[in-house]
Parts: structure tokens; sequence; C-alpha cells
């Protein structure tokens, strides 16, 4: 897809894991249906063989493309959602050594931390049955956030990796010096989204094309499908949105993702989240 740059996690994520000594890097994520589960054990193992202890896996089960794309990626047949489960056995088979034909190395014995993600109630139900730390998109389906995190705890089993429910959840955020930048800004990402639902994807558009596109009365539906779940503002208004978030839902960890057309926006973004995020001295109205 245009302006997509992490088609190929396990190679984007052994870069950033070489670059990096200390933060946790990982896949958010691999969608199972669209790979073999031998080759994310290998990729996977090996990462977590050469990084130990920073690698996090996210699996999904949705094919995230469409029908042509999504049946190129395997050679036999289309992959499809129903093969998850099968599928999810197997991985955990080679990461653990019990599979009773074939041995993945290294995965075998270098298990990574395992999440599943999800935008629906299955997911939450399969994260729970498996005890497994759950991520959730609220990103892009924050209609459901809230019963989909209350399926999950109310389905956990304890795990020998998790003794209780964990849950996180991801945030669209533009933060900006003022409120005005950052609407500005997350123009970007709007028009980008209208694109893509259209069935037109294109490279992320700058601000100042965004700001010159007349959008139809559908095309503003869609932006405000597209925005409902967005945090946007100055440090203090991002903040306070996200502390009655995280109240709201009670995720324990947000994972921020920024669209926006400048690399250096994007950092300045960055920023100011987790300079107000800290600072209890930063005004936390969430005015307009």
């Amino acid at each position: 897809m245009p302006g997509i740059a992490s088609s190929s996690p396990a190679v984007l994520i052994a870069h950033l894991a070489a670059a990096t000594e200390t933060i946790r890097v990982g896949a958010g994520g691999v969608m199972l249906p669209n790979h073999a589960s031998l080759v994310v054990a290998e990729q996977f193992g090996m990462l977590e063989a050469m990084h130990a202890g920073r690698i996090d896996l996210g699996l999904g089960r949705a094919p995230g493309t469409d029908p042509i794309t999504a049946a190129a990626l395997r050679r036999n047949g289309s992959p499809s959602a129903d093969d998850f489960p099968e599928q999810l056995r197997d991985l955990f088979a080679f990461f653990d050594g019990s599979h009773p034909q074939i041995v993945a190395v290294p995965g075998r014995g270098y298990r990574p931390a395992i999440w599943m993600l999800g935008s629906s109630d299955f997911s939450a139900r399969v994260a729970g049955a498996l005890g497994l730390p759950f991520s959730f998109a609220h990103h892009f389906a924050s209609h459901n956030t809230i019963a989909a995190l209350e399926i999950y705890r109310d389905s956990f089993q304890p795990s020998d990796e998790l003794a209780e429910p964990y849950a996180m959840i991801g945030v669209p955020v533009v933060c900006a010096d003022t409120t005005d930048e950052a609407r500005w800004l997350a123009g970007s990402s709007a028009l980008s989204f209208v694109r893509l639902r259209q069935g037109r994807p294109t490279q992320l558009p700058t601000p100042e094309e965004a700001a010159e596109h007349v959008f139809t009365p559908m095309e503003r539906e869609i932006v405000h499908t597209w925005t409902a779940p967005l945090v946007c503002g100055d440090p203090g208004r991002v903040r306070a949105e996200l502390l009655a978030l995280a109240a709201r839902t009670g995720a324990d960890e947000m994972m921020l993702t920024t669209m926006v057309h400048s690399s250096a926006a994007r950092l300045h973004s960055y920023e100011l989240v987790a300079d107000a995020w800290n600072d209890a001295a930063v005004p936390t109205s969430a005015n307009p």
C-alpha cells in the first residue's frame, strides 16, 4: 500500500533493535493469515535470540488487505481468518518445541512476548482464553473499545505469561504548540483516510493539500468517523484527553500513533506529549 513502510515487520524490527539498547521493539502487527507460522517462529525467534527480552510479537487474524494481494502472499490458496486458530497452535508449538514433526530453529526456546491484536470481540475472547496481553485497535474501532476490553477481562484465564489481564489501546494523537496547529497537521491523515475508503490509497498528503481539498458531505462523514478517537491539540489538552481515556477504558498502556506529513512535526508531537505526560504542572483543560 502506498505510504506504508512496514510491510516487512521482522526486517524493520531487526534494524530498530540493532540501533537501540533498552527500548522494546515489536510488530503491531503480523497478520498471521498472511504468513506461514513456521516462518514467523523462525524470524521472531531469531530476533528474540539476538535482542533477548526486547521483542514483542503482535498477532492479528485479519488479512489486512484486498483479496488479490492477500492471495499473492500465500501460494496455497487465499489466506483466511478461519485458519487463525490452527496457525496460532502451530506457532506456539514451534516456539515451545512441542510440534510433532518440525523443529523451528531458532524459534524453539526463543519465544518473544506475544500480544493478541484485535478490533473485535473474537480477538478479545481469544486473548483472554490464552492468558495473553491484548492490544485493541481503538484508533480505528473506538466504538467497540469498552465492550471488547470488558470481554477480554471477563474471559481472562491466568497463564504462564500473565497472571492478570493486561490491556493496551492504540490511540491516534496529534500534538502541537497550539491546538489550531495540531488540527491543521491532522488534516493530512483525514484526507488520506478518505482516499483509502474510496479505494484509491496514496502517500500521506501534505497539510496544505488537505487544507485546499473541498470535502463533499459524504467525505465529511468519513472524516468524522476517522477523527472520532483522535486526540488532537496543545500539550495540556492532549494530556487531559489521554488521562480521561485511560480512566474510561482502564487501559494499562496506550500506544500513540501520529499520522502527520512532516517527520519533524511527528517527532515534536511525541516530545510534547512525553513532556506533558510527565509534568504535573501542565494545565489539563480539555476545553476547545
